[in-house]
């Protein structure tokens, strides 16, 4: 055992207790919200949020409400020693490992739904999820109340949810996007790729190569429409089994971008998701990444 270990909540009164403790010493707190089975994207956010506030605390909390009947909740890697190691050595301060009482207290009947946000996109795939994920934030806000939240980019859509949440709840929570963290084929860090075989993973750094080139010929002035039909028939000759779309989107209300040509577009996102094998993967890119 270290001599100085990561400090772990695990339950809501400890967390109180820790936050209490914070407070009266005149810190602001940092949080970072995850399922676990962290890699470097999640340890980028912890040094966003260590970058801007005296105290650093993860969360790790895999949200039952998130997956629908038949998705990979059991199957979702858990590997919390190996996720503490990894957050002590990034210099995070403080771990909320929250029981399920905690996030879903017996009798629990409040949901909190963004709508229209959460039916775009991957919502018309995973019409549960969106909701699942802005009621355990909401509850974590509640729980921990920190000063500002960081979020990845690489869920452009859950961030951009959350930050409406947090707007229309009157949480004074800074919500911070940070960039995606990549692999040098350019696929996006996910604790999902941990499902990849070896011939998948070399055919899922596609979704990078298909939005990059989609925003180049967007920027060059062809048209939108012509150009993600060009980015779904890419991925499915890459190899990709399902192509569940690729979208070019307004980034503040997530509605689909009129046809035609745009130019260099400053409101632009490009949303791609699908499967490579039995791995769903998502992506997405700003036209200055």
């Amino acid at each position: 055992m270290p001599e100085n270990p990561l400090p772990v909540a695990r339950s809501r009164a400890e967390i109180f207790d820790a936050i209490r403790n914070f407070r009266n010493s005149r810190q602001t707190i940092g949080l970072v919200p995850t399922m676990g089975a962290l890699h470097d994207g999640h340890l980028s956010l912890v040094g966003e949020a260590r970058a801007r506030t005296d105290r650093t605390i993860v969360s790790i909390y895999v949200n039952p409400a998130q997956f629908a009947p038949g998705e990979d909740f059991d199957a979702y890697p858990r590997e919390t020693d190996s996720d503490l190691a990894k957050l002590a050595e990034a210099g995070c301060d403080l771990v909320y490992l929250p029981r399920e009482e905690d996030m879903y207290p017996p009798g629990s009947l409040t949901q909190v739904r963004v709508d229209t946000l959460s039916d775009r996109l991957d919502g018309r795939h995973r019409p549960h999820f969106f909701y699942g994920v802005a009621t355990v934030v909401a509850r974590l806000f509640a729980q921990v109340r920190p000063d500002l939240a960081v979020f990845g980019e690489k869920d452009f859509q859950q961030l951009q949810i959350i930050r409406r949440m947090a707007t229309d709840l009157g949480f004074p929570i800074e919500i911070i996007g940070a960039p995606t963290v990549r692999a040098p084929d350019g696929l996006a860090h996910s604790s999902r790729n941990a499902y990849l075989g070896e011939a998948e993973r070399r055919r899922a750094g596609a979704l990078f190569a298909a939005l990059h080139r989609t925003r180049m010929r967007i920027a060059a002035g062809a048209p939108v429409g012509e150009c993600l039909a060009e980015a779904r028939a890419y991925l499915r000759a890459a190899g990709w089994d399902s192509v569940d779309y690729v979208s070019a989107v307004d980034p503040a209300t997530l509605e689909d971008l009129p046809d035609g040509p745009l130019g260099e577009p400053e409101a632009l996102r490009l949303l791609g998701a699908g499967h490579v094998g039995t791995t769903r993967l998502i992506d997405n890119m700003g036209p200055a990444d």
